[in-house]
């Protein structure tokens, strides 16, 4: 079902206005206090302390002020002290048979007499195959549509049709099972104004309404109460409809409707309505297994959708962890959301998308020019983050970016970061029940006086962004947690390198040598390295010379070691190559390398420089720990420094 924009008039304001004004009159209207029945059944209110009649529709007022035991009818009378509203009985009562409805929990007691339909005293229970065959439909559309149909032909009504209400109020006949020449009313709208809130609240109350009779003027009710004070007839099965509705109902051709809600948890999402071109009604003990059946259907509706939802979601989620996985890395995190092989509009469908991220923009897809794109984002402020009628609520704005009809925006920081998905105009056709111009109503309060199909353009508005919206936000969570992670990684990568040479320090060294050394199965050894009067350097051209020599000897060591060896600073002029899966005499060629490439000349500000380190290499031994391998290497150096230099010495 299409998720449609709230009153979706195309943005008339006048007909916007209208649905205004019928939305407040009809939420006026006293439904509940109505003060009238329907003339088929009969109605009491009794005192519980007195015992007496204190309410009565005009049809029985000649009990008034009587006691109801006076009526002999020992059922009416234990369905008075001890029934339930959901439970009828049977009783006689002035000579003909009624199920008699008690209102237990009412002030005072209402009592209701309904005459016995003949003939359709079982036809509740095939209300129990029903459901059994309902039970195996997994998809919503087809569950009402097939749920209509096992009611009409319960029912015998001329139709029946399965409601379907949107966030917004508006509604759609989701489900239409009607006779063969009647015209179909599947897929219409119909605006909120009607079924109003206070009708739909009442069917969170009570599951069902049952209309027998448009004609029927109804029965005051007479009363002793004081004040005569209004009847709360909520819960009542035979409250009367106000003329209103009742003219909507002849103008759709109804004379008779019974009506059930589809509840979930404390929300009428939808109802199915019963409709039939002569008066009829139903019992009472066949409306309540009816509303077994919407309950079942709305139960089933919830599972379906949690399904749905769950499904989604999860699929969902794993393109947005493929999506934001490399940004754990170093890859550019523009170049990873933006023109990679996804893409952000792989998890939120945009014409465009458009990233600012440390003052850097990159976009996918067709976007307008992001610089005036951004200026109306920060205008619109952080406030509000999803629009699909610029045009129409902020044109002032929307001029900046001509063809921008959409705007869902995700901030991913405090500093301006962020990332907005832009959608252009789509013209819609909205089918609605009954044409809503002016010209269908007698006056803007009047029920329209045609039901017949009406199209309407609607314009100004990009498509909703939906449960698209949820993603785009769980992608900013994504991203900013990668980021978080990264920033974090990169943080830990520092504390373990060398400022100057970003090579790993000793702290890394120790760490890894302790891995290598537990795994026995790859020979260890280790190249320490120092350079000769390195202090000369120093002395000679100042530290910052000095600084530079020991940067390009870190990379000319990593230049020179194996792809497997691991390249440490320990500290000052000090190096280490740890050499992984090497013996002796692989090890010292790496140091041979080693001091052949320290011995190039280095230029350094147009100063060529020169100098030569000395190499202590030893091979690790079962049982060795770090500080005693360093020891060994740090030895042998110096027995290469004591030998004049410039050498490798084990």
């Amino acid at each position: 079902m299409t998720d449609l924009p709230s009153l979706a008039f195309g943005g008339d304001a006048s007909r916007d206005a209208d649905e205004l004004l019928r939305l407040q009159e009809c939420s006026a209207e006293p439904i509940r206090t109505i003060g009238r029945i329907q003339s088929h059944g009969a109605l009491f209110g009794v005192d519980v302390e007195t015992g007496l009649v204190v309410v009565a529709s005009e049809n029985v007022e000649h009990w008034l002020g009587r006691d109801l035991h006076e009526a002999g009818s020992e059922t009416l009378l234990w369905a008075l002290r001890h029934g339930v509203a959901v439970d009828p009985v049977r009783a006689e009562f002035e000579g003909a048979a009624y199920d008699v409805i008690p209102h237990p929990d009412t002030t005072p007691r209402l009592l209701e007499l309904e005459p016995v339909v003949p003939g359709l005293d079982y036809v509740r229970t095939g209300v129990v195959g029903a459901i059994q065959r309902l039970a195996g439909v997994s998809d919503p559309d087809e569950l009402r549509r097939q749920a209509a149909r096992e009611i009409k032909a319960i029912t015998g009504y001329d139709r029946v049709m399965c409601y379907h209400f949107h966030d917004d109020g508006h509604g759609q006949v989701v489900a239409d099972e009607r006779e063969p020449e009647m015209e179909s009313y599947y897929g219409l709208h119909f605006p909120a104004s009607d079924i109003p809130v206070q009708a739909r609240a009442l069917y969170i109350e009570k599951r069902s309404r049952v209309i027998a009779d448009t004609e029927d003027p109804g029965l005051p009710l007479h009363t002793l109460l004081p004040d005569e004070a209004p009847i709360d007839l909520g819960p009542a099965e035979l409250r009367a409809s106000s003329p209103h509705h009742l003219q909507f109902m002849r103008n759709m051709g109804q004379v008779s409707t019974v009506s059930f809600g589809i509840v979930i948890g404390d929300h009428l999402v939808g109802m199915f309505t019963c409709a039939h071109r002569t008066p009829r009604r139903i019992p009472v003990l066949l409306r309540r297994a009816l509303e077994v059946l919407a309950t079942h259907v709305a139960t089933q509706l919830t599972s379906a959708e949690q399904i749905r939802r769950l499904s989604r979601q999860l699929e969902v989620r794993e393109r947005r962890t493929a999506l934001t996985a490399p940004i754990y890395g170093r890859t550019d995190v523009g170049s990873v959301l933006m023109s990679g092989e996804r893409t952000v509009l792989d998890i939120v469908p945009a014409d465009g998308a458009l990233l600012r991220l440390d003052g850097t923009v990159t976009t996918v897809g067709v976007v307008p020019p992001p610089g005036r794109l951004f200026a109306v984002v920060d205008e619109l402020g952080s406030g509000r983050f999803l629009w699909e009628a610029l045009p129409l609520e902020r044109p002032e704005l929307a001029v900046e970016i001509p063809g921008v009809t959409g705007l869902l925006v995700v901030p991913l920081g405090a500093d301006g970061d962020v990332l907005v998905f832009v959608r252009g105009e789509v013209a819609r056709t909205v089918d609605w029940l009954g044409e809503q111009r002016p010209e269908n109503r007698d006056s803007p309060l009047s029920p329209r006086r045609s039901f017949s199909a009406w199209s309407q353009s609607v314009t100004g508005r990009s498509l909703p962004w939906g449960e698209h919206a949820q993603d785009a936000y769980d992608l900013g969570e994504d991203i900013r947690a990668a980021m978080i992670a990264r920033a974090q990684a990169e943080l830990a990568e520092l504390a373990l390198r060398d400022a100057l040479t970003g090579l790993h320090n000793r702290r890394f060294l120790h760490d890894r040598l302790e891995d290598l050394l537990d795994a026995s199965d790859k020979a260890v050894a280790v190249v320490f390295l120092d350079l000769d009067d390195f202090k000369l350097v120093n002395d000679t051209y100042g530290h910052e010379v000095g600084d530079a020599v020991l940067a390009a000897i870190g990379r000319r060591l990593s230049g020179v070691a194996r792809a497997s060896d691991v390249v440490v600073r320990l500290g000052g002029d000090e190096f280490i190559i740890v050499c992984v899966d090497a013996g002796p005499a692989e090890a010292a060629a790496v140091a041979g390398r080693a001091l052949a490439s320290i011995t190039e000349p280095i230029v350094v500000r147009d100063t060529e420089i020169r100098v030569k380190a000395s190499a202590g290499v030893v091979t690790a031994e079962r049982g060795n720990a770090p500080g005693d391998l360093l020891d060994a290497a740090d030895a042998a150096m110096y027995r290469a420094k004591r030998g004049g230099g410039g050498r490798v010495s084990a």
